[in-house]
């Protein structure tokens, strides 16, 4: 079952939120069924068809469903070189924060980096964990300093990059992961992850289900 959101905030930010829960408990569950946690995740970059409809994105929607776990998949607002996009996805992690009693946070590619930058903080959050990720959204905006506050506030973190990947400056991403003992998994594919959509769910999805079922 996926719902329409419309995101508060200044900025014209729209989610599908797809449930996993069948038996009416949870937040709200008057009017929605809804599990009481959850994951928001940030697609990859506007300007390059970059959506909530991304199939990386479905294909972790679908492991966390399975899981019992709801996912909120935003798009972003008009094109605003990296600021607004971090924003959004705060504002969009504000949504479930009234509504969830847990909320982790996932992003592909440019949303990977979007997702640690703004999970930086978001203390309260169980966890992130980025996908391909690049090292800047911009001059201001950096993976990599994101990457110490993350750990300085015990936010759980995991990173998932593909050892072909040419699109995406992941490689000081990864290095600086290891030097604080994030943890790293890699993938045998390009940056698209061709063919292996699935494979990323279960790794997104079996990070998270530990934190998001028993809010550890």
């Amino acid at each position: 079952m996926t719902d329409t959101v419309l995101i508060p905030g200044g900025r014209d930010v729209r989610a599908s939120l797809d449930l996993a829960a069948s038996d009416g408990t949870g937040p709200d569950a008057s009017d929605d069924v809804r599990s009481d946690s959850i994951v928001v995740a940030c697609p990859p970059h506007p300007q390059h068809r970059g959506h909530r409809g991304d199939e990386r994105l479905t294909a972790v929607s679908d492991a966390l469903n399975e899981r019992g776990i709801d996912c909120l998949r935003i798009d972003y607002g008009d094109w605003d070189e990296g600021y607004g996009e971090s924003t959004d996805a705060d504002e969009a992690v504000g949504w479930p924060v009234e509504r969830y009693e847990r909320v982790g946070l996932f992003g592909f590619s440019f949303g990977g980096t979007v997702a640690l930058v703004t999970a930086a903080s978001r203390p309260e959050l169980v966890g992130v964990c980025a996908l391909a990720p690049t090292a800047r959204l911009n001059p201001d905006v950096d993976a990599i300093a994101a990457l110490d506050d993350l750990v300085d506030h015990g936010v759980p973190t995991r990173i998932l990059y593909a050892t072909r990947d040419s699109t995406a400056d992941w490689e000081p991403v990864v290095e600086r992961a290891t030097e604080l003992e994030i943890e790293t998994v890699a993938f045998d594919s390009d940056h698209f992850f061709v063919g292996r959509a699935s494979d990323v769910g279960e790794a997104v999805a079996t990070f998270f289900e530990p934190r998001l079922s028993d809010g550890l």
